[in-house]
């Protein structure tokens, strides 16, 4: 089952479940929300403060700060507007910010700037400082930079990262993150489906897309650029693209084939996410 939701009066606009279902969320008609500080705003698709989780679209007005934080989970951001900079340098647009557990910094926007973005995990601010509002599950704790020699984020270029065959006719992935050394066995990818391709499969665990370009089809029901689909743990999910379609991926656990699965090409073993082959 696909819900279609357009919201204008907005916090967040799902609460996460696990029904086995799929929405579909457009972007386009979802206002921006203003946070506690003045130049940073969120649409958010989902939000959990106690959890420190989020998907969704952010926005720096330029010359704009985060504010310093320190992440306490992975955070993964698409520059799709604009960019960053932290003191460890810029993030340009089309680039991918990659923080894990341990990431401190205060990202400064000198041009207006919008991100894709997913948290999964709570971020921590100064005692002293004001919280930005543009992390869920904010809060204030002392905290220190754990390893100054590490960079505080991995910037990828992800429209340069190698395609890879996913074993459907039409359909390329491009690794983004593999979460190694998160303690998660997540992937973030992005996928490019040829015009006329088409993927099914049932997902294992939470999985997510946020439709970067052309119209993607996903049981039935459109998903134009900028929409967010939420697949639920347990839902079958049929992607096809007419016309073709570029989208990002996160997944958080295996999808499963079957083994009549007639959409895969016959010489090559279905893996949208770079898990690998799972029969069932």
């Amino acid at each position: 089952m696909v819900t279609i939701v357009t919201i204008t009066d907005m916090e967040s606009l799902y609460s996460l479940q696990a029904q086995g279902r799929v929405h579909v969320f457009d972007m386009a008609a979802v206002p921006w929300q203003a946070t506690a500080n003045s130049g940073l705003w969120l649409k958010p698709v989902r939000t959990d403060e106690a959890q420190g989780h989020f998907l969704g679209l952010v926005r720096f007005d330029a010359f704009a700060r985060s504010g310093l934080h320190q992440h306490r989970g992975v955070a993964t951001s698409l520059v799709i507007q604009g960019g960053l900079t932290d003191y460890h340098g810029p993030i340009h647009l089309h680039e991918a910010g990659i923080n894990v557990l341990g990431s401190t910094h205060d990202a400064m926007a000198y041009e207006d700037t919008v991100l894709v973005s997913r948290l999964e995990g709570a971020v921590i601010y100064p005692p002293a400082s004001s919280i930005s509002g543009v992390h869920a599950g904010s809060r204030h704790e002392d905290f220190c930079n754990p390893d100054p020699s590490i960079a505080p984020e991995i910037n990828v270029p992800v429209d340069q990262q190698p395609a890879h065959a996913t074993g459907f006719a039409g359909i390329t992935r491009q690794g983004i993150f593999d979460y190694g050394g998160t303690g998660s066995d997540h992937r973030m990818v992005q996928l490019k489906f040829r015009p006329g391709a088409t993927a099914g499969f049932k997902v294992t665990h939470l999985t997510e897309f946020w439709v970067r370009g052309g119209n993607l089809l996903v049981n039935q029901q459109s998903a134009q650029a900028n929409a967010f689909v939420v697949c639920e743990a347990g839902a079958q999910v049929n992607l096809a693209a007419p016309f073709g379609a570029l989208l990002m991926g996160w997944a958080e656990g295996r999808e499963r084939f079957g083994d009549a699965d007639a959409t895969a090409n016959a010489h090559a073993s279905p893996d949208l996410f770079g898990f690998g082959r799972l029969q069932g």
